[in-house]
């Protein structure tokens, strides 16, 4: 599976090859003889880490619809009631020459910020969709000097032990 420009492999997720048997997360895939429906109601079946790649997958897109362009690498970690995100590559190349001033770096924060702020409700509503969890807040920030974005939410309950506990 492509995540941003990271190729991610599912082989022996689940016991499967290739597609590790994850063809239960894609709508209308046919997954050992049977149309899939929503992802949403195969929720039961998921892992921790198939859920990560689906937080991963919506932070992408989001990023991209939402932002303008969408990060080089994302990884989604789910940490008790944490979904910690990270995202690499999101600068812009006018953004990465305004980062040689600290004006310039100033700006790119400030203007990320005002940007995730105007959509802040959408986003949390779409993970929320994913995780099946209230959003209780989110912080995020960018690093100018490495590209790099992070993204926290946290959660009102342990997501990370919700999902131990179907397996």
């Amino acid at each position: 599976m492509l995540i941003g420009y990271k190729v991610i492999c599912y082989t022996k997720i689940n016991n499967g090859v290739n597609g590790g048997r994850i063809c239960w997360t894609i709508t209308g895939t046919l997954c050992g003889g049977k149309v899939q429906g929503d992802f949403e109601v195969n929720m039961e079946h998921i892992t921790k880490g198939q859920m990560e790649a689906k937080i991963g997958e919506t932070i992408i897109k989001f990023e991209k619809e939402y932002m303008g362009r969408g990060p080089a690498e994302t990884k989604a970690y789910i940490i008790k009631d944490i979904v910690f995100v990270r995202l690499k590559g999101v600068l812009t190349q006018a953004e990465e020459k305004l980062t040689k001033s600290p004006e310039g770096a100033d700006l790119i924060k400030l203007t990320r910020m005002k940007l995730l702020e105007s959509t802040r409700v959408l986003l949390e509503k779409m993970i929320s969709k994913i995780i099946k969890c209230r959003i209780l807040s989110l912080h995020t920030d960018i690093s100018t000097k490495t590209g790099e974005r992070i993204i926290v939410f946290t959660l009102d309950r342990n997501l990370e032990e919700k999902l131990h506990e179907k397996h």
